[in-house]
């Protein structure tokens, strides 16, 4: 018999992640792995500024590649010619589009639903525990800003359209009280081992702050749909494992599927954190599963039966999934959410009771009755601690 102490665990879970109230509501304004893959945008103006000031030669070195920024934000990041995706880390870029992310082309926005495949998970299975009972995903308390504050959508254009995941707004450790980085899914950024970086890639704290259905998104007022405005990637970084390897059912590369972004608002200058008012922990280093008696994963599911308007929570004990020999066992708990919630983060509580970020969405069944996500080791602490590093007092 499944014991009762992860539902002990997860209502202490759940009541730290709802004491993350911001410090100023909504509107106000208040002062082993391969080499870490990035891009150059990490000069593209630090926290500040609402336009895309590049770095000298930046321009040029894009146009010998066929990308011109002014025509880009005129449209042609529109032309999908595989010949001119940006794939490689240092052709990174993704110049601000004020007003593109308007709150009727969000609540388009579609699932990138392909990425919740499982794939094989035949491989390894000493290191597999036995697959867990769905665990029905909760909506979240609202306003969101009060209960989730940290917790997002992300926002980007994809050869198939408009598409959106999941991602949390995480500390910057060399900007304390400042930062400006979110962590979402590799697969929520670049397209992987056939594809490149997506494009208009923004985040948006406490999407839909009221929970609204659909219906009434469509003639709410900006500030309902996006409570502290829209926030551009203006530096990206995801695993070499993963833009090598990874793919459409995840491949061999889920087990590396996370990235972290810093961000910019579109409009003023304050940075995210102040502006949200809460930024989570990250645990690099979290023990075995079998010593944790709860995770919990918050996101915007989309793919039926949800609609991607509402924030939702699982949470669950956590058990082991391998994909492959040679690579890093995931973390899996049951859970209902469907595509839309990838990228959304994983929180443990720690020794001192506080909540931190010890995973995000990455893959699931078609069937929808878990999800996986990876285990963030010394490769992803490079990403994020070179992020950080770069960003340093600005």
């Amino acid at each position: 018999m499944r014991s009762i102490r992860p539902l002990l665990a997860a209502t202490g879970l759940v009541s730290a992640l709802a004491l993350t109230a911001t410090a100023c509501g909504p509107g106000e304004d208040k002062a082993g792995d391969k080499p870490a893959a990035s891009g150059p945008g990490a000069d593209n103006g630090g926290a500040g500024g609402g336009g895309a000031r590049l770095p000298s030669g930046l321009a040029d070195k894009l146009k010998e590649q066929g990308v011109d920024l002014d025509e880009w934000k005129n449209g042609e990041w529109k032309d999908w010619d595989k010949d001119k995706w940006l794939r490689e880390a240092k052709d990174f870029v993704n110049p601000v589009i004020e007003g593109l992310w308007k709150p009727e082309r969000m609540t388009t926005a579609k699932a990138p639903t392909k990425t919740l495949a499982a794939g094989d998970i035949s491989g390894d299975q000493d290191v597999t525990d036995p697959e867990p009972r769905p665990v029905k995903a909760q909506e979240e308390k609202k306003p969101y800003h009060e209960n989730a504050a940290s917790v997002g959508k992300v926002f980007f254009d994809a050869p198939e359209g408009t598409m959106v995941c999941s991602a949390t707004v995480v500390k910057d450790p060399k900007n304390p009280g400042r930062s400006n980085m979110v962590w979402t899914a590799g697969h929520c950024v670049h397209a992987g081992q056939k594809g490149g970086w997506y494009r208009n890639i923004a985040f948006v704290p406490a999407y839909n702050d009221k929970g609204m259905s659909p219906a009434a998104l469509d003639k709410a007022q900006p500030q309902e749909v996006a409570p502290y405005g829209v926030y551009w990637a203006d530096w990206v970084a995801t695993s070499g494992e993963w833009i090598s390897d990874g793919g459409p059912t995840g491949g061999t590369g889920a087990p590396y599927d996370y990235a972290v972004m810093h961000v910019k608002p579109e409009r003023g200058t304050k940075s995210l954190e102040e502006t949200v008012g809460v930024a989570l922990d990250i645990d690099f280093g979290a023990p075995e599963a079998k010593s944790i008696d709860a995770m919990g994963a918050w996101g915007y599911p989309a793919a039926p039966p949800y609609n991607g308007a509402i924030m939702h929570k699982c949470v669950d004990r956590p058990g082991r999934l391998s994909l492959a020999p040679g690579t890093p066992t995931m973390w899996r708990i049951g859970c209902t959410m469907t595509a839309g919630s990838s990228g959304g983060g994983w929180f443990a509580e720690q020794p001192n009771g506080k909540l931190a970020l010890v995973s995000n969405t990455s893959i699931g069944p078609v069937t929808s009755g878990w999800l996986a996500g990876p285990r963030l080791g010394e490769g992803a602490q490079e990403i994020y601690s070179t992020m950080s590093r770069k960003f340093a007092g600005r």
